[in-house]
């Protein structure tokens, strides 16, 4: 965006211009965006996103898990949030409060370790807590919102409200709320029951790692499964397992997961995505809709 960086504000924070976003997502494609801020705090933050000019787009990622951003980068500014809104602490004998840029796995662990019930199921989500909370993430028949009381969210002003749960709705990978707001922070209550033992996070990673390309990159499952069925069983059944567009194929392991061998473009992952989706709804009359959220520009 021509001319960006004379409008930015000054900040104390960490202010890239023309960062390649192959460096901050989990498929490691991604061309460069105009700006990338990491925010020393979330005065920081408030302060930046008050100065920046309202026609300038902005862009929040985490750990850029279900992101795929197009080989032509990104118009605008994208704010990180992982390593920064990292506060966690159990704040109440179930209660825990947790910032957008806590990883989700860390999460988990620091359930068990208090010992608090039902959190384990974090450990199965390759993201932080702010994307999680912006799709409702789940793993291993547990969801984001089952367990969130209240948000603390951002508007494009700097503004910081605190929301209550029932302000917003919730589906099964899908939240609807206040718009133009990002999320800062969760207050999270867990249940009274069995504590989760470090042994059942184990336990759970073991079977991810049996069953899912763990190691290789990709953005974690790829389609919602729909109602009643898997979208792995589907793909699979439909004969696309290890089917490649350029370096981008779909995994041998897991079905659901497209997985970049080391040459992928975003346009290779793109395209196999869409052809995947076409294939299914050929073969067995199902739309798959996809988790992954797409930004950017077409090179």
């Amino acid at each position: 965006m021509t001319g960006l960086a004379e409008t930015l504000p000054a900040v104390r924070g960490d202010l890239r211009h023309d960062e390649p976003m192959a460096r901050h997502t989990s498929w490691r494609v991604g061309g460069p965006a105009d700006a990338w801020f990491k925010p020393a705090d979330v005065d920081d933050l408030g302060a930046f996103l008050a100065a920046v000019p309202t026609d300038v787009p902005v862009h929040w990622v985490g750990l850029g898990s279900n992101l795929l951003v197009r080989d032509g980068g990104v118009r605008g500014v994208v704010v990180a949030t992982h390593g920064v809104l990292g506060r966690l602490e159990q704040v109440g004998k179930d209660a825990v409060y947790a910032e957008a840029g806590v990883a989700c796995a860390k999460l988990a662990r620091s359930c068990a370790r208090w010992g608090l019930g039902a959190g384990e199921f974090f450990a199965g989500i390759p993201g932080t807590l702010g994307g999680a909370l912006a799709m409702n993430a789940g793993a291993f028949g547990g969801e984001t919102w089952q367990h969130v009381k209240a948000v603390r969210t951002m508007n494009r002003a700097g503004r910081q409200y605190l929301r209550q749960a029932d302000e917003y709705t919730v589906g099964y990978r899908h939240v609807d709320g206040p718009g133009d707001e990002w999320f800062l922070s969760a207050d999270l209550v867990f249940p009274p029951g069995e504590p989760a033992a470090h042994e059942a996070i184990r336990d759970l990673l073991v079977r991810r790692k049996a069953s899912q390309p763990i190691g290789l990159p990709s953005c974690g499952s790829v389609f919602r499964n729909p109602e009643g069925d898997h979208a792995a069983r589907l793909i699979e059944a439909a004969g696309l397992k290890g089917r490649c567009i350029g370096g981008a194929c779909v995994s041998e392991k897991h079905a659901n997961f497209i997985i970049n061998t080391g040459a992928a473009s975003a346009r290779d992952i793109e395209r196999l995505v869409a052809e995947v989706a076409d294939t299914v709804a050929q073969v067995h009359g199902v739309v798959l809709q996809p988790e992954v959220r797409v930004i950017g520009e077409i090179s």
